[in-house]
């Protein structure tokens, strides 16, 4: 089977990948916690309720667990509460079908976004974190 040069390097690979896949949350992330009122305003009321009763850690779930994947952390164990993350944002934040217009396209856009992302996340818990992580370090490959 041809690899096309990939078995060249495939640690450093699923180094940068689990950086570039990450990207999103660890930024975004920051931005919600830095901003917490308007994100309780975009999303509505029905997530005002979880956000409002729950602990400060899971308003920052993306970043903290977005630094935890780049660095190869309980990769595997994360990449499944990341994919279960990213489908209830799709179908909270990104509720396209009650939406018309230009909304609804952005909406769309962000909603099949998320659901690409949980391509990678799994891809992710398929192939673990790789060589360079602190799962490798910890021996939990």
């Amino acid at each position: 089977m041809m690899k096309f040069g990939s078995g060249r390097c495939p640690d450093g690979a699923a180094l940068l990948a689990r950086l570039l896949l990450m990207l999103l949350f660890v930024i975004f992330g920051w931005l919600k916690l830095a901003n917490f009122s308007g994100t309780i305003e975009q999303y509505g009321p029905c997530w005002c309720d979880v956000a409002d009763s729950g602990p400060a850690d899971r308003r920052g779930y993306g970043v903290f667990v977005g630094i935890a994947l780049v660095l190869g952390i309980a990769t595997r164990p994360l990449a499944i509460l990341m994919l279960v993350y990213t489908l209830g944002t799709a179908l909270i934040g990104h509720h396209f079908w009650t939406m018309t217009d230009m909304a609804r396209f952005e909406a769309m856009i962000n909603f099949c976004k998320n659901i690409s992302i949980r391509g990678g996340l799994l891809l992710l818990y398929v192939t673990g974190a790789g060589k360079f992580s602190l799962d490798r370090v910890l021996g939990w490959n």
